[in-house]
């Protein structure tokens, strides 16, 4: 659905260029829940960027449905990091859901019932008439979340959502989307820093290397469905998979050379095959 084909982003130029991404192929299947995963600073944001079409490559190209991406997709939706941000403070909750419909022209009776609809679905049924500034910061990224839902998109990227809430409104957020994505059938492109999150939410895992970062492996997450963050978290494999992404990102910190595939063997579930491909590609 989502092709990234030797991707790669510099900087500036000449003497002060900066590279950000090195080179990065990438396919998101129809469907799926991706996480990227990588060291701190190592590119995921600006790879985001230019995987959404708000910034454009240095180098390589982005397909979705096999169409260049060189602006915002109207199939795609963003939830950013930073909710306080992208909510109009002097906006009621539902005109802020409602403001990307007036774009697509959608007649106003149906982006009220939308709107409502998708508070409804976030948990925050009769909070439509409220300001984002009276609401907890985990309420106004539900807020965030149901204005991505009620513009129905094929694909949901999001860019850290949860980095800056409590553990607990983190899990139930992490829950929410999970149960979103099924009703839905949405595919989703989930950027985090948080490695059981990463495994928690998953179909694959892509962990990038360091800055000028690549993708150095893909992990299959093999785990039964639905997920619990109680029983699910106990299991053998979540442990032994989340110990496989820590050590590969903590290998690539201490300064593995680009290029060189896991030598260790692969968790029970990650993608062996699929590892020593990118790895030796990358």
């Amino acid at each position: 659905m989502l092709e990234l084909r030797s991707v790669s982003k510099t900087y500036g130029s000449g003497a002060g260029a900066t590279p950000a991404i090195g080179e990065v192929s990438l396919t998101v299947r129809p469907g799926e829940f991706l996480t990227v995963v990588g060291p701190s600073g190592c590119g995921k944001t600006t790879l985001l960027k230019c995987m959404t079409g708000l910034l454009r490559p240095t180098s390589g190209e982005v397909l979705l449905d096999g169409r260049p991406v060189t602006g915002p997709p109207a199939d795609m939706a963003l939830v950013f990091q930073e909710y306080g941000r992208s909510l109009m403070p002097w906006s009621t909750v539902r005109k802020n859901i409602m403001l990307p419909l007036r774009a697509r022209r959608v007649p106003r009776a149906e982006r009220e019932r939308r709107a409502d609809e998708a508070l409804a679905e976030v948990g925050l049924a009769g909070f439509g008439d409220h300001y984002p500034w009276q609401l907890s910061g985990g309420m106004q990224q539900r807020v965030a979340i149901a204005r991505a839902l009620a513009y129905r998109p094929k694909i949901l990227v999001m860019d850290e959502p949860f980095a800056s809430v409590d553990a607990q409104t983190r899990a139930d957020l992490e829950d929410l989307v999970l149960r979103i994505r099924e009703a839905h059938d949405i595919t989703i492109v989930f950027v985090t820093h948080d490695i059981d999150e990463s495994v928690y939410l998953s179909d694959r895992i892509a962990v990038l290397g360091p800055s000028p970062t690549s993708v150095r492996e893909l992990v299959e997450v093999d785990l039964p469905s639905p997920r619990d963050q109680v029983a699910t978290k106990r299991l053998a494999e979540f442990g032994e998979l989340r110990t496989h992404v820590y050590r590969r990102i903590r290998r690539d910190e201490a300064g593995s050379p680009p290029g060189v595939a896991s030598t260790a063997a692969p968790a029970p579930g990650s993608a062996g095959e699929d590892a020593e491909r990118v790895g030796s590609a990358s």
